[in-house]
Parts: structure tokens; sequence; C-alpha cells
């Protein structure tokens, strides 16, 4: 480190606005709403792209460019302020209110596919060559081929109509039935206790299996009564896809989510091909787990429980920025400076105080170039290896600075990568420093292989229960009685004898939120993609030295403008169609795995 840190706990904002409530502020909205109204008044007057509108065309492009920038702008800002105090109404109207200005950028995008629905290969190719238009030929491909795959306009806005009160309604419908449930709770000493069933996902991870098991058996009570109805709405979700999907000449129901994620089918099942195949690795972490608590295996129930290890000693907030820096600084001296530089800038809120909304987050505005770290730090190790995640975000922000705002917005497959690769830089740097505790090496071990049943094996059986149910709801409606057959078929699949007999959850698909989330299907695998991306690209690293940096900054360069497979080969010459990269990634941690696996008998006294 060049200098001491500044570690303030609380962020400035005035790089977005100097006040919330001076006059810069509401005069930005004012400008936005105006701007965007004048727009798409214009653009839903052109014909579409032709010679004689190509320039009018290349113009509304540039210009939603500058509309959506100076919105992420504003919304990131009204974001950073309603999570900083969740208390403030004043904030939480404005997040409201940003719901309208976005819905009428979305209208002027509109107009965009509009434009490029039909138009020659030719003149789309001369419309990206246009000038002013460099490094955003990969947005206007992207728009191509969404335009290709919509309705007639007025199909389309009958579509969006009918959902509200179908598609959308169905999930709306889940949010209020589970969100008023209560299920009972049976303590192990005895009491009973009618609970929200928002509280039994952290009961679920309580250090006590009898807790667990509780949370668990009572909760399932509960979605047992309503599955019926919890049903037909999974139902009727899958259902409205397969047909909007049929009218719009979408070939398979995997399409739009692979197109959302910039990937292609071949590359999904290549990585799911190399985590059947390797599953041993991901299973021995849960067996370990089971040893630790004295059971062959484990339980549903136990997935989210901690590891049973001595915890390692708080760690205030100057000690994590000075471990976060060292470790930065020692691997990635860019990365290291950059992080000095935002403690210098105040760009991260770490305050433990009231009224903070819960959870941890990178945000930022293309329009400055900078971006905020928001945590609430409880002077703990995971607390730590939050922040370098986050930091891992905002890094990856700071390397895009220099590209169009048009080419910044990656995919959620290629999201999680530089956030978990500082998350990498963090436990690797910390596990060389001098006179590391056995409990302290322990905890940075498990950090590291901790998470690859949830990724591995949660995730590969929340993908093939979906896969199947969207196939068999092809051909009709799928009943309630083999939705909990489908269910327990993919986590037994899955996860083979390190789940126990009779250790599944029969109604994971009614528990689940992600599953009836109307407009994204098949939320999670970009998750595994991202943690087993992270993983080789930081093996990479290791083998490689300071010398791979380079070609992962360019990597990082392309997220946002072109498709996962190109950016990776193009920067990094690797192939990630081929089941053997995934499974050089799964192999990974097989390294700290074992090294756990030999430090733990002294620590905890297992076999």
């Amino acid at each position: 480190m060049s200098s001491p840190l500044n570690v303030a706990r609380t962020w400035d904002l005035s790089g977005y606005f100097p006040r919330f409530d001076g006059p810069e502020f509401p005069a930005f909205k004012t400008a936005l709403r105006q701007d965007v109204a004048r727009r798409l008044k214009h653009a839903s007057l052109l014909d579409p792209l032709s010679e004689l509108t190509l320039t009018a065309w290349r113009d509304e492009i540039s210009a939603f460019e500058d509309l959506a920038t100076r919105l992420g702008h504003l919304s990131s800002y009204v974001g950073c302020l309603a999570a900083a105090d969740a208390a403030a109404e004043a904030y939480r109207a404005e997040e409201a209110a940003l719901a309208s200005v976005s819905a009428e950028l979305e209208k002027l995008r509109g107009e965009l596919l509009r434009a490029v629905n039909h138009a020659p290969d030719a003149l789309l190719a001369r419309l990206e060559q246009a000038p002013g238009l460099a490094g955003a030929e990969f947005f206007i491909r992207r728009l191509r081929h969404e335009a290709g795959l919509r309705m007639s306009t007025a199909e389309e806005t009958l579509a969006a109509d009918l959902n509200i009160d179908g598609l959308h309604a169905w999930s709306r419908l889940y949010d209020t039935l589970t969100g008023k449930m209560t299920f009972e709770m049976n303590w192990p000493d005895g009491r009973r206790e009618s609970l929200p069933m928002s509280q039994r996902r952290s009961l679920m991870a309580n250090p006590d299996r009898a807790v667990r098991q509780a949370a668990f058996t009572g909760g399932n009570r509960v979605w047992a009564a309503q599955e019926d109805t919890l049903a037909a709405a999974l139902n009727g979700i899958a259902g409205t896809r397969h047909t909007l999907n049929r009218r719009r000449g979408v070939g398979h129901f995997l399409e739009g989510s692979l197109f959302d994620a910039a990937v292609s089918r071949r590359t999904i099942d290549a990585l799911f091909t190399a985590i059947h195949t390797h599953a041993a690795l991901p299973r021995r972490v849960l067996r370990l787990m089971g040893r630790l608590q004295g059971t062959e295996g484990v339980a549903w129930y136990d997935q989210e429980a901690p590891m049973r290890l001595p915890s390692p000693p708080p760690v205030d907030w100057e000690q994590a920025c000075g471990l976060v820096a060292r470790s930065f600084a020692e691997h990635y001296p860019a990365m290291g400076d950059y992080f000095e530089d935002m403690l210098v800038q105040r760009w991260v809120e770490s305050e433990k105080r009231p009224n903070k909304r819960p959870g941890a987050f990178c945000t930022g505005s293309e329009l400055t170039r900078e971006q905020r770290v928001y945590q609430t730090y409880n002077d703990t190790m995971n607390d730590v290896v939050t922040l370098a995640h986050e930091v891992g975000h905002a890094f990856h922000s700071h390397v895009l600075r220099t590209t169009r705002p048009l080419a910044t917005n990656y995919p959620m497959t290629l999201a999680e990568t530089a956030s978990n690769f500082g998350e990498m830089l963090l436990i690797h740097g910390l596990l060389r420093e001098p006179g590391l505790a056995p409990a302290q090496r322990a905890f940075l071990l498990n950090c590291e292989v901790g998470r690859a049943p949830s990724y591995l094996l949660d995730i590969t059986a929340r993908y093939e229960f979906e896969r199947a149910f969207y196939e068999e709801r092809t051909a009709g409606e799928v009943s309630v009685s083999r939705l909990r057959s489908l269910m327990t078929e993919a986590q037994r699949k899955v996860y083979g004898d390190a789940l126990e007999v009779g250790g599944e959850d029969p109604y994971f698909w009614a528990s689940k939120l992600h599953f009836y989330i109307s407009g994204l299907s098949f939320y999670n695998y970009p998750y595994t993609f991202g943690y087993l991306l992270s993983h080789a690209l930081f093996a990479q690293f290791r083998r490689e030295g300071t010398d791979f940096l380079p070609r992962y900054e360019a990597f990082l360069r392309r997220t946002g403008s072109a498709t996962c497979e190109d950016a990776v080969r193009e920067t990094l010459g690797r192939d990630i169609t081929q089941p053997e990269f995934w499974a050089e990634a799964i192999h990974s941690i097989e390294h700290p795995l074992k090294e756990l696996e030999a430090l733990l008998p002294s620590l905890v006294g297992t076999k």
C-alpha cells in the first residue's frame, strides 16, 4: 500500500448530484422525461430502416444510448439513497417514479426493434458502420435477432396487455400467497411457534440440525397444503411462454434464455455434461459436511448449514480494507490501486446502522464512470470476502470505462466473473499470509470450496427439473404428483449418494421463487456459468502469472460486446463449447479440498 488507507464507513454520492434536495436533481429528471418523450414521438413517425431513413435511425440509436445512460445514472443514485436509508419515504417515492420513465424508454427501444426487423443484411451492415456507431455493432445485431422473434406490433401489444392479467398475474399470485404464509415451527426444546415463511430459509441455515429439520418439515406441510394452487401457477407461466414462443417462431423454450445470456446451447450442454461427469468433487464437499455433523450424507435441509469449523476472530473495518488492499496489490497491482482510489474517493458504504437495506451490491454510472459499493460490515471474515467480491464488480466497470455505454451491458453469465475473481485474489492472498492460524486457513479453504455444492449440484438440479418440466408441459399441464417426482428425480440424479436416502425435497418446485419469475425463465444457470468461468480464468492466471492480466482485462472489455464464446476465444484463446474446459474449472477446487480434508481432523476431531 502506497499510503495509509482512508477507511471512512459512509460513501460520498456527490459525484451523482451535489445534494438530493438541490436544484440539479429535479432539473436532471425533468430534462430526461422531456427528452424521452420527444425522441419517442420522433421515432414513432419514422418509416422502418431504409436508404432514406438510415441517418435518422442512426441518430435514434445514439439518442437511445444517451437516454439510457442518463436513466442509469439516475437509477443508480436513487438506488444508493434508498438502500442506505430504507425508512426515507422520499427515496422510495423516487424509486417508484423511475418506473414510468423506464417504461417510456422501453417503448423507444421497441421502435428500434421495429426499425431493424425486416431490413436487408446489407442495409443493416451499413447501419453498423454508420458514423458515430463504432462499437455498437453487437447491440445492433442483437436488436435484429430479437426483432425477428417478435409477433406483429399489434399482437405484441395485445400480448403485453394480456400478460398483465395472465402471465404476470400468476407470478403476483405466488408472491401474494407466499408473502402471507406462516408455518408451525416445532422447536427442539418442545416450543411451538407460528412463524412467517420468510424466516424458514434462515432457520434452515441454523447450526443446529434439529432446528433445520423442524423448519424444513413445518414449511413443507404448508407447501403441500397449497400444492394445487402453486402447480396451477407454474403450469400457467410455462404454458403462456410456450404459446407465445410458438406465435413468435421460437424453436425451443431455452432459446430466449440463451439469447439473454449471450451463450449457445452447445456451451450450456458442455457445461452440464462436465458437471455430471465430475460430480464426485462437489459431492465430496457434501460428504465432508456430513461427517462434520455426524452423518454419512446430507439432507436437502443441510445444504445451507455452516460448516462446523472454528470461527475466525473478528476483523474490524480498517483491518478488512488492509487485507483486501494488500491481497490485491500483491497479485494484481492495478486492482489494488483502484481499490485504494475507491477508498480515497469514499465510494464504499459499510457503516452498520438502522434503516439500511440488507445485502451487498455494486452500482455505478456510465455518465460519470464512477462506481459505488454497498454493504453493512459486521466485522466477520465473510464480510471481508463480500467486500472483495463487490470491488471485483466495480473493477469490471472500471475496465469498461473507455467503452461506449451500448457495449457495457454484459449478461448474467459474465456478470459474476470479475467479482469471483476478486474473491479468489483475496483468498489466495490471505492463504499466503505468514503466521496464518489453522482455523483461519480452514475458513479460507472452505470459502473456496464450500460453494461448490450450491453452484454445481443445487443449481444443476434446478436446471434439470426446469428443463424436464418445460419439455413435459408442451404436451399439457403437469400434475402435482408429477412435479414432485420430477423434482426428486432431478435431485437424486445430481446429488447421488451424497444425499441421504429420503433426504430429497419434493416441494422445492413450490418453495423456490425463481421458478415463478414471469419475466425470466431458467434464472439460475448463469450463476453456475460465472462461477466456473471465474475459476477457469483464475487457474490460468495462477499458471501464467501477471502476463495473463492484460488478456484478462481485454476479456472484461469484450463482455458487453460479444457472445460468451467469442469473448473467451478472442481474448483468452479458450473454447468454452467443449466439456474439457469446464472439467478443468471443476477440478480447480480439488487441491484446496484435499488440503481442507487433511486439516480438519486436527481442528474438529473428525476422520
